[in-house]
């Protein structure tokens, strides 16, 4: 396993990978915005590759203004949950945001993850019922550092 930088030929590597999220982790009309978003990256966003194939995709979002940070579409490839990688990808996260100065990181989660990010002390901060879909319910997290 290794992380890489996201390159556009792994354009639709990503895109598989959220559709195997979807509709468990993610609504199916967010799969629009997370290809604009990647065609239009601003974020440091990365890929984790196993044997050259991406099992886990995440970006990181330095917001200088405040001393923060916000994870954006994290998403890993079902096969590949309960084996220890999301907590790598945290772990990974924590010290890009430490080592960038930020004092806390947000979340925008669904109702579905946030127990994920409730494991690394992320607290709610806000939740919407519907907010990213039908029975999709947003809830935004921070994890002060």
């Amino acid at each position: 396993m290794r992380i890489a930088d996201y390159s556009k030929e792994r354009f639709d590597n990503c895109l598989m990978l959220f559709d195997k999220n979807c509709p468990q982790f993610f609504a199916e009309n967010e799969r629009k915005e997370y290809s604009n978003y990647l065609m239009n990256l601003t974020d440091s966003y990365k890929v984790v590759l196993s044997n050259d194939t991406v099992i886990a995709a995440f970006g990181i979002r330095l917001i200088n203004t405040s001393n923060r940070c916000r994870i954006t579409w994290i998403m890993v490839c079902p096969n590949e949950k309960g084996k220890g990688l999301g907590t790598k990808l945290m772990a990974y996260i924590k010290q890009y945001a430490q080592e960038a100065g930020s004092v806390a990181i947000d979340i925008a989660a669904s109702h579905l993850s946030a127990p994920f990010f409730a494991q690394f002390d992320a607290k709610e901060i806000t939740y919407l019922h519907n907010g990213w879909g039908v029975d999709m319910h947003r809830v935004d997290m921070a994890i002060n550092l």
